[in-house]
C-alpha cells in the first residue's frame, strides 16, 4: 500500500482517485485555474468538500448556484470558505478572479444524499491550542464539522496550522482504525502538506503499535499522506510554518474517537487547550 504520493504536478486530475487500495473511502483532488478556466467532477457515491485555497471561485452544483466564493490572496492568509456537494451531483467550478484560482475538492464514501450549501468564512470554527513552550502550538479550521451535523454525513474536514516556526502537530500519537466504542472509530484520512517558506519540510510518523519503529516519510511543500491505521504524529523543521489540509472520513461513525498511545497519553494534561481540540473533531 502507497502512504507517500510524493509532490508532483497532478494537472487537475485526482490524486487520491475514487476505489484507492489505501484509502478507499476518500477522494482527493487539488485543483488551480486561471481566469475563467473551468473544472468539473461527478461522484456517484462520495458526498464532497470544494475549499478554496485561494483566488475565487463560483461553483454549480446540479440546479445550485454559489457566486464568489474564497476570501483569501493564500492560504496564509484568513479563514477559508467551501462549497458541501451531495453525492451522484453534477460539479462545474469556474475561477472568477483574474489572479487565478486553487482549491482542493475532499470527498468521502456516504450512503445517503445530502443538500448542497456554501460554507462562509463566518461559519468556519477556529481552534486553537498547545503552546510554544510545549513545542505543540496549533491552529485549526473546521471546514466541515460540527457547522454541518445533520446536514452531511462522515466527512469532516479541517486546515491545520503549526503557530510559528516548527513544532509537533497530532500529538501526542493517536490512531483510528478500530471501530471499538467508547475508545475508538475507525476513520481513513489524508494529509496534503504546505510549508512557509515553500522550501520547508517535516517528519510525518506511522507506526502501526507501539512496538514497532516506523515508517518515518520526509514531507515537502505538495506531499500527500495516506494513512489507513496507525499512530501518526507529524512535526515541522525549526524556521518553516507548516499546514495540511486534512480529509478524514469514518467507515460507520461521524464522530472521531481518537485512541492515544498510553504511554504518551498523560500530555493531554500538559499541552493546553487539546481536549477542547479533541472535543472539536465532530
Amino acid at each position: 500500500m502507497k502512504h507517500h504520493i510524493e509532490p508532483y504536478e497532478n494537472k487537475n486530475k485526482p490524486i487520491v482517485d475514487v476505489g484507492d487500495k489505501t484509502v478507499p473511502l476518500i477522494y482527493f483532488n487539488h485543483i488551480k485555474l486561471k481566469f475563467k478556466e473551468s473544472h468539473s467532477y461527478f461522484l456517484k457515491n462520495h458526498e464532497s468538500v470544494i475549499a478554496v485555497v485561494k483566488g475565487k471561485i463560483d461553483v454549480f452544483v446540479d440546479d445550485k448556484s454559489f457566486l464568489n466564493v474564497g476570501k483569501r490572496s493564500d492560504l496564509w492568509s484568513g479563514k477559508p470558505e467551501g462549497i458541501y456537494v451531495g453525492k451522484s451531483s453534477e460539479v462545474l467550478i469556474k475561477c472568477s478572479s483574474k489572479e487565478g484560482s486553487e482549491a482542493y475538492i475532499a470527498g468521502g464514501i456516504i450512503e445517503k444524499k445530502f443538500s448542497s450549501f456554501k460554507i462562509s468564512h463566518k461559519e468556519v470554527q477556529k481552534v486553537q491550542y498547545g503552546s510554544d513552550e510545549t513545542k505543540t502550538h496549533r491552529k485549526i479550521y473546521h471546514i466541515l464539522g460540527k457547522n454541518a451535523e445533520g446536514k452531511s454525513g462522515r466527512l469532516l474536514v479541517s486546515e491545520l496550522f503549526t503557530v510559528g516556526a516548527g513544532g509537533w502537530s497530532g500529538f501526542p500519537p493517536h490512531k483510528h482504525d478500530t471501530d471499538r466504542l467508547p475508545d475508538e472509530t475507525k476513520f481513513e484520512e489524508v494529509y496534503q502538506f504546505r510549508f512557509n517558506p515553500s522550501n520547508g519540510f517535516g517528519a510525518q510518523f506511522l507506526y502501526p503499535d507501539h512496538k514497532s519503529m516506523g515508517p518515518i516519510y520526509h514531507v515537502k511543500d505538495g506531499s500527500t499522506i495516506l494513512i489507513n491505521k496507525g499512530y501518526h504524529p507529524s512535526v515541522a523543521a525549526p524556521g518553516y510554518q507548516m499546514y495540511y489540509f486534512t480529509i478524514i472520513v469514518g467507515k460507520t461513525h461521524r464522530s472521531l474517537i481518537q485512541y492515544f498511545e498510553p504511554s504518551h497519553s498523560y500530555q493531554l494534561d500538559t499541552i493546553p487547550g487539546i481536549k477542547n481540540m479533541i472535543d472539536n473533531f465532530k
